[in-house]
């Protein structure tokens, strides 16, 4: 519902230069189609012979707007991405903690009508190197995410001195990234679990912004932050 490196180019799902109106309402056909089975199906199960087909259209029609099922996704990741940062900027003035609660909320209402092809995506968009939520192909879309939640903490009117509020910022971002992972795998009925999450996390806020005034809570959150930037953002070689 993601990161990290700068001049990072975005990718367009809308219609490329020089493309008919016909040719985007048949784009947006297919990749409505092509969402509408990987929510019933499964990612690995549909294929793009099964999205022509269902769409009425050529393989060869298919292949021309999008060559890979990753192109669908990459698509996916783009519109959610832009929505996302369209409803959460510019964030309200406050404290930190009322920012992210913002963000976090919004996040939730930007995927939810697409919940249940993200579902069928949890497995690609938590273990997958090459299209997960921090493979270097979906940084275009995870640096957009990301940065709403550091200008959560670096922008409010208690933010944290720099470095840490960038630091936190990340660290709110992993934060929404888990309640996202519950969301999807939630199974009460209309998520209430999810609500309750949230609003446990909301009422815990206050304390974490008592809590990081204090030295030895900084330098926790500087430290995670580096190992998180190692561990799950930054290149590093295969072991």
């Amino acid at each position: 519902m993601n990161v990290f490196t700068k001049n990072v180019k975005s990718r367009k799902r809308g219609r490329p230069r020089g493309e008919t109106p016909q040719g985007a309402a048949a784009r947006e056909h297919l990749y409505t189609t092509a969402l509408a089975l990987i929510a019933d199906r499964g990612y690995n199960t549909t294929t793009l012979r099964d999205i022509a087909a269902k769409a009425g259209v050529s393989a060869g029609l298919m292949y021309r707007y999008f060559p890979s099922k990753q192109a669908v996704v990459m698509a996916l990741y783009d519109q959610l991405s832009t929505a996302f940062v369209e409803k959460a900027t510019p964030l309200p003035a406050g404290k930190w903690r009322d920012r992210f609660a913002f963000a976090l909320r919004t996040s939730i209402q930007v995927l939810e009508p697409h919940r249940t092809a993200l579902k069928a995506l949890t497995p690609m968009l938590v273990g997958d190197p090459a299209e997960g939520i921090f493979a270097a192909e979906t940084a275009f879309s995870r640096v957009r995410v990301q940065q709403v939640f550091q200008d959560a903490a670096t922008g409010a009117k208690d933010a944290p001195p720099a470095p840490l509020g960038a630091a936190l910022g990340r660290i709110l971002y992993l934060v929404h990234l888990a309640v996202l992972l519950w969301w999807l795998l939630d199974r009460s009925a209309r998520q209430r679990s999810t609500q309750a999450l949230m609003t446990l996390t909301e009422q815990l806020l206050p304390s974490a912004s008592l809590a990081i005034r204090l030295p030895v809570v900084r330098r926790f959150v500087q430290s995670f932050d580096g190992l998180v930037q190692t561990s799950l953002i930054e290149p590093h070689p295969a072991p």
